[in-house]
């Protein structure tokens, strides 16, 4: 790296580490004294809030197209019936989790890992993250208890079926675990696109921390991100659901990168 990528990666390291401390100091103050609030409500507020400043640090103008979102309102987690919705997207970058949490109100899955990194992990533990070792059959059946649980209260989880991350605009086959899991609790499914401006913020073949730090030394780039309309699981096989939500994401994908080249 240059010494001005140097400059800036040290530079938005600290904002980041700063945002964090500020936003998660505000979060438990406001969840004591806000009564009234259940504290999903203001963990929503405050985590959305989190991953937005987030954003600006590190020079990411998100451009976001769908149902609710166009106002700056987040798309909200109850769906039909009182039950959580699940939110799929393509995954492509390490900067796709802050992005859907500065759009939707949902707990994410992540990596196992990240739940012992120096504050970042206990924060995420608190707002509710969920942490999975995609090597183990043990913790993904684990995560998909809570993942039920989470839509029973009526709260948003956030997955990437194709479970794992691919460079460029292609998305491939899903896996089933979304769409179980929205079958077993009667969940809606709300597709999300992501394209980046910049060819930099994937993540491929690298070791996660060199991805990391490539994405903050990235001086400016725009995200674009469609919404979809929900979708329904089908009672029996989750095969149908699956391949048109997926077909659906593609299409969403399309349709934000034509938003970054028009």
């Amino acid at each position: 790296m240059t010494i001005f990528e140097n400059l800036r990666f040290a530079a938005r390291v600290a904002a980041f580490a700063v945002n964090t401390i500020a936003c998660w100091t505000g979060m438990e103050l406001a969840g004591l004294v806000m009564f009234k609030r259940k504290r999903i409500e203001v963990i929503n507020t405050w985590v959305s809030r989190w991953a937005r400043i987030n954003l600006w640090i590190y020079g990411i103008k998100t451009e976001v197209h769908g149902p609710h979102v166009e106002g700056g309102q987040l798309y909200p987690a109850l769906g039909a019936g009182g039950v959580g919705r699940i939110f799929v997207a393509n995954h492509s970058s390490g900067l796709d989790i802050p992005i859907i949490l500065s759009v939707a109100e949902a707990h994410c899955i992540s990596r196992h890992d990240i739940a012992n990194w120096p504050l970042i992990g206990r924060g995420a533990r608190r707002v509710g993250t969920l942490f999975v070792d995609r090597a183990s059959r043990r913790s993904g059946a684990s995560v998909l208890k809570e993942v039920d649980q989470a839509l029973t209260r009526g709260e948003g989880v956030a997955m990437f079926p194709e479970g794992t991350s691919y460079a460029g605009d292609e998305v491939y086959e899903f896996r089933n675990g979304a769409f179980n899991a929205a079958r077993r609790a009667g969940a809606e499914i709300v597709p999300l696109g992501i394209a980046y401006s910049d060819d930099a913020a994937y993540y491929q073949n690298v070791a996660f921390m060199t991805h990391i730090k490539r994405l903050a030394v990235i001086k400016r780039q725009r995200v674009a991100v469609e919404i979809g309309e929900p979708l329904t699981v089908a009672n029996g096989s989750c095969v149908e659901s699956k391949d048109l939500a997926r077909e659906q994401v593609q299409d969403l994908v399309l349709k934000a990168r034509a938003r970054l080249d028009a």
